[in-house]
This record gives C-alpha cells, structure tokens and sequence, in this order.
C-alpha cells in the first residue's frame, strides 16, 4: 500500500463476507486489527477500487457464525476508525413493514428506532470521559443521497427514508410484535445496524444504510412466516444488487472529510480534557486525537 492510503481518507462497507468480490477491487489483504474492546468479526479485507482505499468487514464473520447480540459493534467501529475510515455504507438484510418496500427491494432508511437491550455496549464513552453526541438524523444524508442517485442510475428498485426499528434476536418476530411495529409507523425492521450508527457517529464517521429486503417480516399473512431458508434465497439474490451500487457509489464520495458528521463530537464532549483518564483517552486515541496530542 501507498503512503497516499494513509492520507486520504478510507471507505467502510460493512456487510457480508462476499461484498468485496467486485471487478476492480485490487490489492487486497487482510487486516487484523487488535482493538481495546476485543476482536473484531473478522479480519479487515483492505484494498483499491477506483483509486480510492475501501475497507471491507463482514459483519457476522466469514461463515456467518456471529449472532446479533453476540457482535463486538465497539471493537469493529473502532477497528475501522483506526484504518482511517471517515465513511460507512452498511448493507444489511431487513424485514419489510411495508406493502411497498417489497424483497429484494433496497431501502435507504433515515431514521432508527432502538428496542435492543445491550445499549451500554452501544457507545465508546465512559471511564471517565463523558460525551453525548446528536443522533437526532442518525444517517448522513449526503451518503445516502449519493446511493440514491447510484441506485436510480443502475434502474435498481429503491425507496428512499423510512424508519429502522432495530431488535435483539436472533428469534424473528412474534405476529403481535410485528404488528405493533407496523402500527407505529416503523418501515423496516433489523437486528445490527443502529449499534453501528451510534458508534459511528461517536468516531466522526459518516455512515448510511444500504438495505436490503429479503421479507415481510410475518405480519403479511397471506405470505409464508420469515424463514432463514427464504431469507439466504433473497440474500442472495441481493448481493448483486448491492455490489453493483457500492461499484457505482464508491468513485462519488470525496477525497476530504468534512461533512458535519466528521466533526460530530464538536460540543460532544462534556469533560474537560485536562482531566480526562490518560487510560480511557489512549484508548480511544483514534476518535480523540484531533482532540489531544498522544
């Protein structure tokens, strides 16, 4: 890798493990990254495409072996941060709550809803250094408008906004459940991807949404229950959809980072840093260091 790698900033995309098998994705390796919070999923396939430095994580590791409730969001956000990622496009499988967002349909949601339950797993701060980052628009609209524009460009089927209700897991919903959540207005319905936003915007990285129907989810009762069967079929079928759009996105986002949500911890911070931990600060020296000198 070139120095040039070091400077400009790096593209995320977390998702699954295939998503870096795109034409034109060249000097590949593999990156494991030893982080304060443990292991990352996997190893970091780290490469070129388009003359830019893109970082590929597989969410759920190689093998898909990782629960929803059993992933390390801190160490794989931080993982990245420390690769100097200052964008995220994150592809996920969702269920649909609409008739509209039908599967195998992309959705770009711009809001979240959070029923997890390991929320303190959820932020970097604490020990010390107090931060409350906004998260009142927790997508980047200026990421999510370029695959939008992407995604139109190619003719894929994509709806723009909608809201992510994000649960635990790994159980699918009860009927009940899935019809409250209708009932409130939510779009679409997860199990990974607000951790991943929160953390992301606490590392000053501006991530979006790629997702990715693959079901309605069991409140549509004339179609069959979610299944983990039905569920790869249509993941499947989507991992084309979504390399096609990260090919034609990647060559659009720009070379400097300075969208709002790179500066997010700007009136973030609460404690005064002439007294932050020197512990807690060195750990999170790759999202503090404009911040201090270590």
């Amino acid at each position: 890798m070139s120095s040039e790698n070091d400077t400009i900033p790096a593209i995320g995309v977390i998702g699954g493990s295939g998503l870096y098998e795109i034409e034109g994705f060249t000097e590949a390796e593999e990156i494991r990254v030893e982080t304060p919070y443990g292991d990352p999923s996997d190893a970091i396939v780290r490469g070129r495409f388009a003359g830019r430095q893109v970082c590929f994580l597989p969410r759920h590791g190689r093998g898909h072996r990782i629960l929803p409730t059993e992933l390390n969001h801190r160490a794989n956000l931080w993982a990245l941060r420390s690769l100097n990622v200052r964008w995220i496009v994150a592809v996920t499988a969702v269920g649909s709550l609409k008739e509209e967002y039908r599967p195998r349909d992309i959705v770009l949601p711009d809001q979240f809803f959070d029923r997890t339950s390991r929320r303190e797993h959820h932020t970097f701060f604490g020990g010390g250094i107090v931060a409350h980052v906004g998260f009142a628009d927790p997508i980047s609209p200026t990421l999510r408008g370029l695959l939008q524009e992407a995604a139109r460009e190619l003719g894929k089927p994509v709806h723009d906004g909608g809201t992510y209700v994000c649960m635990d897991g790994p159980a699918f919903s009860t009927r009940a459940e899935s019809e409250t959540n209708r009932k409130l207005g939510f779009d679409l319905i997860g199990m990974t991807n607000l951790p991943e936003a929160k953390l992301a915007r606490e590392a000053e990285i501006a991530l979006a949404t790629l997702a990715m129907v693959t079901d309605y989810d069991c409140w549509k009762v004339e179609e069959e229950a979610v299944s983990a069967h039905a569920v790869i079929e249509h993941v499947q079928a989507n991992a084309a959809n979504a390399k096609a759009v990260l090919q034609a996105v990647i060559p659009r986002i720009p070379l400097v980072a300075d969208w709002p949500e790179h500066r997010a911890l700007d009136g973030a911070l609460f404690t005064d840093p002439s007294i932050w931990p020197e512990a807690t600060a060195r750990k999170l020296a790759p999202i503090l260091k404009r911040f201090i000198n270590f």
